[in-house]
């Protein structure tokens, strides 16, 4: 019987294993959003939170123990300073991992591991969106979308503050119980200001949802311009919408996202594919 294994052994040496996984720490704290293997992103969380601990306490012993651990020294006042404020409410949980996938290649399991409540929060970002969608959905029974269109929605935060009293399973609110307790979960260590933040994020999505159709049929009249055999263009999950200068994935992964050029017009598309001979029909 095995005691005290805590880690996996990632088929390395101990030495090549412990200075990976502080490399993992170190590239965390200093991007607050990183891109790994699931089991990586398990084992890195684990020390992170005993690194962020150290952070909170705060004392000489502490500051000597974190400089000994992290790669780079410039990271010390950023994990005494900013870290320690954020977290200073919080017990526990400083970390989240998405699955991200399998690798291209040999198929291993992919994970965006990130700190909770960090500028490029993906829950946030999925939340917000999740609560515009639902007021919306709850909004168009009443009243037309060429009201809503023209009036707007300016009700967001009193929803939202009614919603945070309501109980998580509760049916009688205007969201799902699931996107109730993401909303009750994301602001429960956060400052007051984060309602009114949120409740703009989700207002400005209700305004992107109401112009998306007007948009898409405004661009298919001059498609059909150009060539009237033209279909409408469909909208893909997960795609950049109009008003959107990124999509909510691209957003919360920052500077692992790669910047891919968007094609301006269906011609261009098609000389991107078939090369410069195309013609336009």
């Amino acid at each position: 019987m095995k005691h005290g294994v805590a880690f996996r052994k990632f088929s390395r040496t101990s030495s090549h294993r412990m200075l990976m996984l502080r490399n993992l720490v170190t590239s965390l704290f200093e991007h607050e959003q990183i891109k790994t293997t699931l089991p990586k992103a398990r084992d890195t969380a684990r020390l992170a939170e005993k690194i962020i601990t150290l952070g909170k306490k705060g004392d000489r012993a502490a500051q000597t123990r974190a400089s000994a651990f992290l790669l780079k020294p410039s990271l010390l006042p950023k994990l005494f300073g900013s870290f320690a404020e954020r977290y200073s409410n919080r017990p526990g949980g400083y970390t989240r991992i998405h699955k991200f996938g399998n690798r291209l290649g040999d198929n291993a399991p992919r994970a965006i591991l990130e700190l909770v409540d960090n500028p490029r929060d993906l829950r946030w970002e999925m939340t917000s969106r999740a609560i515009g969608r639902e007021i919306l959905r709850d909004k168009i029974k009443n009243q037309k979308p060429m009201t809503l269109i023209n009036k707007g929605i300016k009700d967001t935060k009193m929803i939202l503050e009614s919603e945070i009293k309501l109980n998580p399973g509760e049916r009688n609110g205007i969201l799902r119980p699931k996107t109730r307790w993401n909303l009750q979960k994301i602001l429960k260590f956060r400052d007051q200001s984060a309602s009114h933040e949120l409740s703009q994020k989700a207002g400005d999505y209700v305004d992107q949802l109401l112009a998306t159709p007007v948009a898409i049929r405004t661009l298919h009249e001059e498609m059909k311009k150009r060539n009237p055999q033209s279909r409408a263009p469909a909208s893909k999950a997960g795609q950049t919408l109009p008003g959107e200068t990124r999509g909510a994935l691209h957003l919360a992964q920052g500077d692992l996202g790669h910047q891919r050029p968007l094609p301006t017009s269906p011609v261009l598309d098609m000389k991107a594919v078939f090369g410069r001979k195309y013609r336009n029909p």
